[in-house]
């Protein structure tokens, strides 16, 4: 075990019986992170997608509707999501703090997400998709089964299905590697590790925080062939928002070369959507079958009573929608995640719409932990919504980015989209079109709307650093 320099010290780990009391009642806080899932992937909130665990999750706890990653300064947008998460800093400030982080060879200047819980005095744990430029283990006590950003690919996973006769790849072929490189499919790994910890942690006397990253339903979306069975072509919808193309991809850094976009054919076949939905459906439904493990590992543990779980994901994915595969947009499919709060004092059954971001789940378990929320963290704790005390969100308005090719607000009811590379911008009323269809941009009966959205996004881009400029 690794314990990291940026501890407390004696204050922390000596035996006064005060510390010894608060740290035995304090609750114990678990994430549980998928990578790639869009909002509408649970069961809780689309019945085409089986996860009757994670919807055993929302009804034990409360469901916020409206959480958002931030965006990216890169096409690996994980790396930018998990950045934001582990440092509490907006998009444009995690990156200028990453490039300092990335030195290993130096001491950090400020503590990251699990040694500000280390200094609470809680057994810090990890394992799973990592896909930050810092060593785990200056981070957690514990570190299990680091995972890189996405399993090892192969060109026979890409630009497929061509035609319904077209089976050279197949999500359950083991031989490919992928998640299975090892020998056991990830996610079952991640179980395992997950439910070894726990079974040690109910003989220690301090809490513990888990981060537990899950690689699915990242591509290549691998699951055994039982789980994509379930899911007979017939059974899968064509989302309303389908094209063959999406007409400024190429402008906006989602075109024909990005390695996720490539996955599918061009032009995009209703065929091709739906076996790509197939299969992202499948692997879910894996991963969801591990999420039950754990919640029932915690269960006989006896621990569950005094422990908070939050489960969301990094980042969407289209799938199929506008005629788009990947996460490098700005749409609600890739920029909106579920996310969910259980817990000692959080209502059953309950469903949040305030707009909030899911990184907002670091400053969440500083405030479950007592932990004095520090001025760099710029993101806000939930908890206050979850247990009902508040009902507005603490954000005017949501922010968006995708390098300097793509910027978003979304505010009341409204979301507009700026393509700076194709002088093009895009309007929407969520109300009444969430599914994204109907560009309001040109309407006059629009204008002002979109010119008050707009100096409203010129705003959100000095609160958040941004430098790009939009004319």
């Amino acid at each position: 075990m690794k314990i990291s320099y940026l501890l407390l010290g004696s204050s922390i780990l000596s035996g006064c019986t005060t510390m010894e009391k608060e740290i035995s009642s304090s609750p114990n806080i678990i994430l549980v992170l998928s990578d790639d899932q869009c909002f509408r992937a649970i069961g809780h909130i689309d019945d085409e997608v089986k996860t009757p665990n994670i919807d055993r999750l929302a009804r034990s706890g409360t469901l916020f509707t409206h959480a958002y990653n931030m965006g990216s300064w890169s096409p690996a947008v994980c790396v930018p999501s998990r950045a934001m998460l582990i440092t509490g800093s907006f998009v444009w400030d995690a990156h200028r703090f990453e490039n300092e982080y990335r030195n290993q060879d130096e001491p950090l200047s400020r503590p990251l997400w699990g040694n500000l819980m280390q200094q609470a005095g809680y057994e810090t744990y990890f394992t799973g998709k990592w896909h930050i430029k810092r060593d785990p283990v200056d981070v957690f006590d514990h570190v299990r089964n680091v995972r890189p950003g996405m399993p090892k690919d192969f060109p026979e996973g890409y630009n497929r299905p061509l035609h319904e006769n077209d089976t050279v790849w197949q999500p359950w072929d083991e031989k490919w590697g992928g998640f299975w490189e090892g020998g056991t499919h990830w996610s079952e790994v991640l179980a395992d590790d997950a439910v070894s910890f726990i079974d040690n942690a109910r003989e220690s006397e301090k809490p513990f925080f888990m981060y537990l990253a899950f690689n699915a339903p990242h591509d290549p979306r691998q699951s055994p062939k039982e789980f994509v069975d379930m899911y007979p072509l017939e059974n899968i919808s064509v989302p309303e928002n389908f094209k063959p193309r999406y007409p400024w991809r190429e402008e906006i850094g989602s075109g024909e070369n990005l390695r996720d976009e490539r996955l599918a054919p061009f032009p995009r076949t209703e065929y091709a959507v739906k076996v790509n939905r197939q299969e992202y459906y499948a692997i879910i439904t894996h991963m969801d079958k591990q999420i039950g493990i754990i919640l029932d590992e915690l269960e006989r543990s006896g621990l569950a009573e005094n422990t908070y779980i939050f489960f969301t994901s990094d980042h969407g994915l289209a799938v199929g929608e506008h005629g788009l595969l990947g996460k490098q947009n700005m749409y609600d499919h890739s920029i909106r995640v579920p996310f969910i709060v259980t817990g000692p004092d959080i209502p059953a059954n309950r469903k949040v719409s305030a707009d909030i971001y899911y990184q907002d789940v670091m400053a969440s378990s500083l405030d479950i932990a007592g932990i004095e929320k520090p001025e760099y963290v710029q993101f806000n704790s939930v908890m206050d919504l979850a247990r009902g005390a508040r009902t507005e969100s603490f954000y005017d308005a949501i922010y968006g980015c995708y390098m300097d090719l793509q910027r978003m607000i979304r505010k009341d009811g409204f979301k507009l989209i700026v393509y700076p590379a194709a002088d093009k911008t895009l309007l929407f009323d969520l109300e009444n079109d969430p599914w994204e269809i109907n560009d309001l941009s040109e309407d006059p009966d629009y204008q002002d709307i979109k010119t008050g959205l707009f100096n409203d996004l010129l705003d959100l881009q000095k609160e958040m650093n941004d430098e790009l400029e939009l004319d």
